[in-house]
């Protein structure tokens, strides 16, 4: 088309913000007066395209006139090959020319970060999680002993993004490391070692505080229940609770003691009998 059919400027400053394969277009809009809102679409053009369908450009699905200036093309770049990119803008009935990217992009020169996680230990055991997992990537986590030097490799994916160790020692500290590699060979840098102690299977860390907590209440709870209806105990009431319980007749039967009775009949004598003179 002749060059004046573009009455409304493109956009400029055209480039790919990448980090960790997840791959955001972005540009400058154009300086122009625009009475309603200024629309962006996008384009793209792979190995695919380029050689299999005539060099055919591709519309970019969720990227067709919107209003902001950056798009997410992670999905679209799917492969290690070099992409071309290209973007217009539009106001009203009026549309700019495409502006294309400077280069061919290819994913595989993504700036890699040093990924984060979380590493804690339960019993006898050390877990590992991983806070983000970018697309087309694995995780290496190197484990060690703190006091020896053999070291132990695990591999992290997408589909499995955390790690269990059972069965460690007892009261050792044990060391994580990460590094993000990208299954074209690419790595980041490691992060730093993650130390944590291994409290053993009988006294995982929560266990003991949380016993003795709950135990302190308890007695405490018992002990002012006691002392509150001591205080508040009312004279009546508690001479009514305290008040001793006669005996049943069939269980009040007076005993008398063995020995008492004993000695009675061993010093009884019999009276003596006074004889009339008549009787003799």
């Amino acid at each position: 088309m002749p060059a004046d059919i573009w009455t409304l400027p493109a956009p400029s400053r055209v480039f790919v913000d990448s980090v960790n394969m997840r791959h955001i277009l972005r540009w400058r809009p154009p300086q122009a007066a625009c009475n309603t809102t200024v629309l962006f679409s996008v384009q793209f053009q792979g190995e695919f395209e380029l050689l299999v369908k005539n060099g055919t450009w591709m519309d970019v699905f969720d990227c067709q006139q919107i209003p902001f200036a950056h798009c997410d093309l992670s999905f679209e770049v799917g492969s290690d090959s070099d992409y071309d990119l290209q973007v217009r803008a539009q106001c009203g009935s009026e549309v700019s020319n495409w502006t294309k990217l400077g280069s061919p992009f290819n994913r595989r020169n993504t700036q890699l970060t040093v990924p984060e996680m979380k590493v804690k230990t339960a019993g006898d055991t050390l877990q590992v999680l991983m806070e983000e997992f970018p697309l087309s990537a694995s995780i290496k986590l190197t484990v060690w002993r703190k006091d020896e030097q053999q070291k132990v490799e695990y591999s992290l994916t997408p589909e499995q993004p955390m790690l269990h160790i059972e069965g460690l020692h007892e009261g050792k500290v044990y060391c994580v490391r990460a590094q993000l590699m990208l299954y074209s060979g690419v790595r980041s840098s490691s992060t730093r070692p993650h130390c944590v102690l291994v409290t053993g299977p009988e006294i995982a860390a929560w266990r003991t505080p949380t016993t003795v907590t709950v135990t302190l209440i308890i007695m405490l709870g018992l002990l002012f229940a006691v002392f509150w209806s001591v205080i508040h105990c009312r004279p009546g009431s508690c001479k009514n609770f305290l008040k001793k319980k006669s005996l049943p007749d069939s269980l009040n039967v007076k005993v008398i003691p063995m020995v008492e009775q004993a000695h009675n009949e061993e010093f009884w004598e019999p009276k003596p009998q006074v004889l009339n003179s008549d009787s003799v």
